[in-house]
C-alpha cells in the first residue's frame, strides 16, 4: 500500500474528515494577496498579520527542513442554518465555531497522534500547527484536494461547503502533492451581496476593518457607529457569507461529539447576559473561544445587538450597564438606550447620568447619541 494511501487511512481513522498534500510552498497568486492586504493595511488592530511575513508567504522561511505539507480537515457542519437566526432580533448569534469547545486542543492532540505514527511507519521529522503559527493554512488547503479559497476568502469544499476546521502536519518526508481542486464559485457572488458590512470589497478580499468577524472578536474599542446598525444581532462572529455558500447543499451535521453546540449558545436570549460579572463570564465560557474576547467586548456586542432588536422591554436591564466598571461598555449601553428609549426619556436619563462620567469616549458617546435619538 502507497504511503499516501496509509496516511488517509490513519487520519480517517483517528476522526480527520479530509486530508490533502501540499508542497511546501505558497502559491504566487496567494503571495500577491498577502502582500497588497499587508500594504495597505487592511489587517486592522492584527498586527500580527504584518509580523513575520515572510513566514507566512513560505513555509521554508518558518522551517527550513520541510519538504511536504498535510494538511487536515475536521467538519463541523452546523444542523441549523445560521441564517436563521437573524430572524429572531431579541436572540444573539454566535458563530457556528464558537458553539462548542476550542477546536484548536481537539485537533492538535490527533495531529501530533498522526505525526507520531508517520514519524514510526516512515522516518522523517515533522512540526504540527493548528492556527497559532504564521501558516497560511487556507492557501496550501487550495493547494490540495481539499477545496478551493471561495470569494469570502474561506476554504469551500465539495463534500463539506465552508464548514471545515484546518490543522497542518509539515514534515521532511517528500510526499507527492495532490492536484489542486478547482475554483468552483464561477459567476456566483452570493457571499460578497449577503455581507452586512459589504466587507468583501473585491472576489477574495475580505477587508478586515469592515468584517463582523473582526469587529466583535478582534476589535479593541468602540463598534465605529457606521457599522453598529449592520451587526444586527450578531455577538460573536459572523458565518452570514459562509452559511449562504451554494456548496453547503452537499454539506453535513459533524459526526464529532465535542462540536456539536452546547445548547445556552444556540440562540440565547441578550438581556440573559447582562447580568454576568467577570467570574460568572469565565465559568459560562470556559473552554469555548469565547472567553479570549473577554467580558467587556463580549457585552459591548451584546448591547449594540439590544439597540438593534427593538426590544424596549429591555431597558430596564440594561440600566445597570451605565455604571458598570468598563467604559467600552458604558459606552455601548449609552447607544443601545438611545434606540430604545423615546426622545424625551432619554434625555432626561442623560441629564441625569451624564455628568457623572468622566471618561472621554463614554461623553462622546452622550453627545453623539443625544443628538441623533428620535422619538419611538
Amino acid at each position: 500500500m502507497a504511503l499516501a494511501t496509509e496516511i488517509r487511512a490513519k487520519a480517517r481513522a483517528l476522526g480527520f474528515d479530509h486530508i490533502g498534500f501540499a508542497p511546501a510552498q505558497i502559491s504566487e497568486r496567494d503571495q500577491a494577496r498577502l502582500e497588497q492586504m499587508i500594504a495597505q493595511g487592511e489587517y486592522g488592530s492584527m498586527g500580527w498579520m504584518a509580523n513575520r511575513v515572510e513566514q507566512r508567504r513560505d513555509p521554508k522561511a518558518l522551517w527550513q527542513a520541510v519538504r511536504s505539507v498535510l494538511v487536515l480537515g475536521v467538519n463541523y457542519g452546523p444542523g441549523l442554518d445560521p441564517l436563521k437566526l437573524l430572524e429572531a432580533p431579541d436572540r444573539g448569534v454566535i458563530s457556528v465555531y464558537a458553539r462548542h469547545k476550542d477546536y484548536h486542543d481537539l485537533i492538535k492532540k490527533r495531529l501530533k497522534q498522526l505525526g507520531r505514527w508517520l514519524v514510526a511507519e516512515a522516518g522523517g521529522d515533522i512540526k504540527v500547527f493548528v492556527d497559532t503559527a504564521p501558516v497560511l493554512e487556507k492557501a496550501l488547503a487550495a493547494q490540495t484536494v481539499l477545496g478551493w479559497q471561495g470569494k469570502h476568502s474561506n476554504l469551500v469544499s465539495r463534500h463539506f461547503g465552508s464548514w471545515l476546521f484546518l490543522g497542518e502536519i509539515f514534515t521532511t518526508l517528500d510526499l507527492p502533492p495532490d492536484a489542486a481542486e478547482k475554483d468552483h464559485c464561477g459567476r456566483c457572488h452570493s457571499c460578497m451581496t449577503i455581507c452586512p458590512t459589504q466587507a468583501i470589497t473585491r472576489p477574495y478580499h475580505v477587508e478586515a476593518q469592515r468584517c463582523i468577524s473582526y469587529l466583535t472578536i478582534e476589535h479593541d474599542g468602540p463598534i465605529p457607529h457606521e457599522f453598529r446598525e449592520a451587526l444586527g444581532n450578531h455577538i460573536y462572529g459572523c458565518d452570514d457569507c459562509l452559511a449562504v455558500c451554494p456548496w453547503n447543499k452537499f454539506a453535513q451535521i459533524t459526526k464529532e461529539p465535542a462540536l456539536r453546540p452546547r445548547a445556552e449558545l444556540m440562540a440565547p436570549h441578550l438581556v440573559d447576559f447582562l447580568s454576568l460579572d467577570d467570574p460568572a463570564f469565565r465559568n459560562l465560557f470556559s473552554g469555548s473561544p469565547i472567553k479570549r474576547s473577554g467580558r467587556r467586548r463580549f457585552l459591548r456586542n451584546v448591547l449594540i445587538a439590544l439597540g438593534n432588536s427593538g426590544e424596549a422591554d429591555a431597558v430596564p436591564a440594561m440600566m445597570p450597564c451605565l455604571t458598570d466598571s468598563e467604559p467600552l461598555i458604558r459606552g455601548a449601553a449609552i447607544w443601545a438606550l438611545s434606540r430604545l428609549m423615546s426622545a424625551s426619556a432619554f434625555q432626561k436619563l442623560r441629564e441625569e447620568t451624564a455628568s457623572q462620567d468622566d471618561d472621554p469616549t463614554v461623553r462622546t458617546e452622550w453627545e453623539r447619541a443625544d443628538s441623533l435619538t428620535t422619538t419611538l
